[in-house]
């Protein structure tokens, strides 16, 4: 007889393992199998591990400026084995944390590679594990549009286990993945050039966010082409050579293919089990179910934000559903998102031309505020601004920022889209001073009509 439990997850990333722990906090029986690392992409190549580089590389920046400040620090550059080890350390960290955290709620972990071969029962290395409910969270992975990596081409995996610091680099791709890159290998000291086929940078972002990341990297250093794709990337005697589009050309030492992610699904039995796939992404409802039997899907492999925090929500979510519990949809409109570039970016809700298209053009007010008038800010030595966007007479329904560190204020900013707050609930709270996040009240309090500082 095959084992058999309540809930059976496949795949142990982010999205995978909040569904396990949140399963077994209803008193369900759990298994879940990992073929890998538990954490996922997430933990081991993904948002722990660039952020450990991101805060090296702000480190390496303070100390460059330190002088201004009145703080003499002598900046000798980058030992990047060392910053190698200090990441390998937070990893190896959170990964010891995870899996005890599993061991001790009893989640049963499978290791293997798991393929659903019925619409209730999982078969890992020959082995066949039976389930009530299962839920697919199996991630994705590094997009190369067929380009044979190798040394000096490489996705943000073989990126993150350098041991050395490049001196020139092509990024191909302009968003988050490739805007953080760049921006951590220019405070390293790497001549960076992004190579973007879209007309901006980060482009799901609002198009003041967009105007001020692309005036800053110029600031930095950080070269772009943008408006054409790449055709050929290939390696020569010195390094990489990238032929566009457009017949322009250029060279680096290494290439760094940035993309894009796409699901990790096929082979795994999914379609032989009547989900439905689309490009490789498993489509779901609303309540991410996949019409089959009780079989449901988390994570990156549902189209829309492959972000780990989603992933969370996502896992969280089925579990309540399994339970019976009705939980409450999250539309990936209103899900926080967080660009760790510097100057970093924070956005939840929509932009201003999402918001005129949805409420009509005549409907929405924005206002902006510029850090530039925010003491902390000033402090910080840096520059950006909070960008509101509002339904006149009604909520504010986008909040967008840029500037150093002010991805810290994406709590405040998902609280107001997604309570629905208008401008004159957020204008009368207090804000703490001097802090960023008097920037957001400030911001309230211009589209509110009475601004202070403004």
């Amino acid at each position: 007889m095959a084992e058999e439990f309540d809930v059976l997850v496949l795949g142990g990333g982010s999205a995978g393992y909040a569904a396990a722990l949140r399963s077994v906090q209803h008193g369900f029986s759990v298994a879940l199998v990992e073929k890998s690392k538990l954490g996922g992409t997430c933990l081991h190549t993904g948002c722990i591990p660039t952020k450990a580089y991101l805060h090296a590389a702000e480190l390496a920046d303070e100390a460059r400026e330190s002088e201004k400040y009145g703080v003499n620090v002598d900046f000798k550059g980058i030992d990047m084995a060392k910053v190698k080890e200090y990441k390998d350390g937070i990893v190896a960290g959170k990964y010891k944390g995870l899996t005890g955290l599993l061991k001790m709620r009893k989640v049963q972990v499978i290791e293997g590679e798991g393929k659903l071969v019925s619409q209730n029962e999982v078969e890992v290395a020959g082995t066949t594990y039976k389930a009530k409910n299962i839920v697919l969270a199996t991630g994705s992975t590094s997009k190369t549009f067929g380009l044979p990596l190798s040394k000096r081409i490489i996705t943000s995996t073989e990126a993150l286990e350098l041991d050395h610091t490049p001196k020139s680099a092509i990024v191909l791709g302009g968003g988050v993945i490739g805007s953080e890159f760049a921006s951590a290998w220019s405070s390293y000291g790497v001549d960076v050039t992004i190579i973007e086929g879209l007309p901006h940078l980060v482009p799901n972002e609002d198009p003041s966010i967009i105007k001020q990341l692309e005036r800053s990297f110029k600031k930095r250093g950080i070269t772009f082409n943008l408006g054409t794709f790449f055709k050929e990337v290939e390696e020569t005697a010195e390094g990489v050579k990238v032929t566009l589009e457009d017949g322009k050309t250029f060279e680096a030492e290494i290439c760094l293919v940035a993309v894009g992610r796409g699901p990790v699904t096929e082979g795994l039995g999914f379609d032989e089990q009547g989900v439905t796939l689309d490009r490789g992404f498993v489509i779901t409802d609303e309540r991410l179910h996949t019409g089959v039997g009780n079989i449901y899907a988390v994570g990156d492999i549902v189209p829309g934000l492959q972000l780990a925090h989603r992933g969370y929500q996502q896992g969280i979510f089925v579990a309540e559903e399994i339970a019976g519990n009705n939980p409450v949809i999250v539309e990936d409109i209103n899900i926080p998102k967080v660009t760790f570039t510097e100057p970093e970016i924070m956005s939840v809700g929509y932009t201003q031309p999402k918001a005129e298209e949805k409420f009509g053009k005549d409907q929405i007010e924005v206002t902006e505020y510029n850090l530039a008038g925010n003491g902390k800010s000033s402090i910080l030595g840096t520059g950006g601004i909070i960008k509101m966007v509002g339904v006149k007479g009604g909520p504010i329904v986008g909040v967008h920022g840029i500037g150093s560190r002010i991805g810290e204020q994406i709590g405040e900013a998902q609280l107001i889209v997604n309570w629905e707050a208008y401008p004159e609930d957020v204008a009368t709270l207090v804000h703490a001073h001097p802090t960023q996040n008097e920037a957001l009240g400030e911001a309230a309090m211009a589209l509110f009509g009475h601004p202070l500082h403004g």
